[in-house]
């Protein structure tokens, strides 16, 4: 029986319905155009939802002296000088907007008693400007953007599966893809396709993502359409997901607990963040501690599990309820332990791609006409670090800007070339990956992946790590054209896992081919042969499967941003 497909006909389509999907589509259904929001998951649960941190604006609600200026120069400088400033510029010029549009929406954040929103420090912030809403931040910040979106009627598509952009002749003019849960088929022609769908940490076995999300769904979209990718080596690391069960590794332990007085110790009992910076000891960055705790474990120190303990249960229960409420929760859930009794095994995660689909920073803009990235499927702000806060408010400003621009760019065209070729191509795809019948299981593969990443380009790389983890992705790839595809009466999750797989090899090529040219440590870049920073690679890496690895300059600094650019503590500060 032949596929039941729709065809469906908008301006604008939209992929992704996290944070930044939803409020592209808001600036072009407040605009009065035609705007499609398509998701693989439910758009209540998108991986926004998970943000506990904050969200960064220079409003010098709590801080007279703080500037958009001084924002963009913490986000350069904690960048390792590798995020492009126009980029930075535009967000810490927008971000006061962006906050009053959640206002706009409904969002209530935490305030003063004098009615000023409350702001405090995040990480390596000069001044306080991180906006919260509890420690639930993004959960709410999603729910502010669904309000809106269901107010102005915004047409979206839940368990959407998107396969295939379609192109012609360098411009895009629609996607392609099924539903989950009974196989229809979606053809979408659109005049111009944000791509906001996330990044690509779940390659790694220990990731803060769900099990089908950031699998870089983004990345091969966008590289199969013609795009390239920017820095896709750059991943940032949490230092603390849990490890137990399987299904849950990764799930983070906020920060929030290290600041209320966690301590890290190794499995022989040792508080060892002395030995890596011992004025900060478990309030030092991001980076540091990821690299501390994978040195304890790599050394041989680390728990039974293969991990180190977080331990809060020497703080007083009710601090650990009242400060530390979705911590508590969470490990109840997963493990049934109680953190005010038990530590908690911990490992190094994988977290947030700081690199991404190379795009313009006016508008986001790829190489391909029509196309647009967002998010963290998007590059250019975070550099080889990102600022605590950052993620959510880069959101709100390119949705913004990028609902703008794909509706001007629309409005410019005289026709929309279509391609009969294309369409045909992403059909015969699909019904291909049906037919599979192979020996080999997706599900497996999609592991195999993830330990060859989690073991070869994890915290720390070398040459010979890398080199090995090129060759067995190559016989990971080989064994791909052998898979078997069973849809089942649950609905077409194997074949959604057989295009995941298919992401996550074209997302790890990139990361490793890209990881073995950075032949420097920087930021979140740590190469065990080269353990300095060398100023040549003051660059960023742009990706292509065609062209492979080359180099790009980033712009100059312009000077009322550079002269802010200092050392600036995070001493009593988490880097969330």
């Amino acid at each position: 029986m032949a596929a039941i497909e729709r065809q469906i006909s908008t301006t604008v389509l939209v992929i992704g319905t996290g944070g930044a999907g939803l409020r592209a589509a808001i600036e072009l259904a407040e605009a009065g155009v035609d705007v499609l929001a398509v998701g693989k998951r439910a758009k209540a649960d998108a991986h926004t939802s998970l943000a506990a941190g904050g969200i960064n604006a220079a409003l010098a609600t709590m801080d007279p002296e703080d500037s958009w200026q001084q924002h963009a120069a913490d986000t350069l400088k904690e960048g390792y000088l590798l995020g492009d400033p126009r980029t930075a510029e535009i967000v810490a010029r927008g971000a006061a907007r962006g906050i009053a549009d959640l206002e706009r929406y409904g969002m209530a954040f935490a305030r003063e008693a004098d009615g000023r929103i409350s702001q405090r420090f995040f990480g390596a912030h000069k001044y306080r400007r991180t906006a919260f809403a509890g420690d639930y931040t993004g959960l709410e910040i999603q729910r502010a953007l669904l309000r809106r979106a269901e107010q102005l009627r915004i047409p979206t598509l839940d368990d959407v599966y998107i396969t295939r952009l379609l192109t012609h002749d360098g411009g895009v003019f629609g996607a392609y893809g099924f539903g989950l849960i009974d196989g229809t088929r979606y053809l979408v022609h659109a005049d111009a396709v944000i791509l906001a769908a996330g990044g690509h940490t779940r390659i790694w076995r220990r990731t803060s993502s769900r099990r089908d999300e950031n699998t870089g769904d983004s990345f091969r979209l966008a590289v199969e359409a013609g795009a390239r990718l920017r820095d896709p080596e750059l991943v940032q690391f949490h230092p603390s997901g849990i490890i137990e069960p399987e299904n849950a590794a990764g799930t983070l332990v906020s920060e929030a607990a290290r600041g209320e007085g966690g301590i890290l110790l190794n499995g022989q009992g040792e508080r060892y963040m002395q030995r890596y910076d011992p004025q900060r000891m478990e309030l030092s960055t991001r980076d540091r501690v990821a690299l501390a705790s994978y040195t304890e474990i790599k050394q041989g120190r680390g728990t039974p599990h293969g991990g180190v303990w977080l331990d809060v249960s020497h703080l007083p229960r009710q601090t650990i309820m009242s400060r530390l409420p979705r911590v508590y929760q969470t490990l109840m859930d997963v493990q049934m332990l109680d953190i005010t009794r038990e530590p908690i095994e911990v490992a190094p995660t994988a977290h947030y791609s700081m690199g991404g689909v190379w795009v313009r920073p006016e508008d986001h803009s790829t190489d391909v006409r029509g196309l647009y990235a967002i998010g963290e499927a998007s590059s250019g702000l975070h550099g080889a670090n990102r600022l605590g806060g950052n993620s959510l408010i880069e959101l709100l400003v390119y949705g913004r800007l990028t609902g703008q621009a794909a509706a001007a760019y629309s409005r410019s065209l005289t026709a929309q070339p279509r391609s009969a070729v294309a369409v045909a191509q992403a059909r015969a795809e699909i019904d291909a990956l049906l037919a599979a019948d192979g020996p080999e299981n997706v599900r497996a593969l999609q592991r195999d992946i993830r330990n060859t990443m989690t073991e070869h380009a994890g915290v720390v790389r070398d040459e010979a790590g890398l080199r090995a983890g090129l060759t067995e992705l190559e016989g990971i790839e080989k064994r791909m054209e052998h898979v078997g595809i069973h849809p089942d009466i649950a609905g077409y999750q194997d074949l959604a896992h057989a295009f995941d797989l298919r992401s996550a090899a074209l997302a790890a090529r990139a990361t490793l081919e890209a990881a073995l040219e950075r032949r420097e440590t920087r930021g979140c870049h740590n190469r065990a042969d080269f353990p300095d920073l060398d100023p040549a690679f003051q660059i960023n890496l742009v990706w292509s499967p065609t062209a492979g690895v080359t180099r790009e300059p980033v712009a100059a600094i312009p000077d009322e941003i550079a002269s802010l650019m200092e050392e600036v503590s995070t001493e009593g500060k988490l880097a969330e």
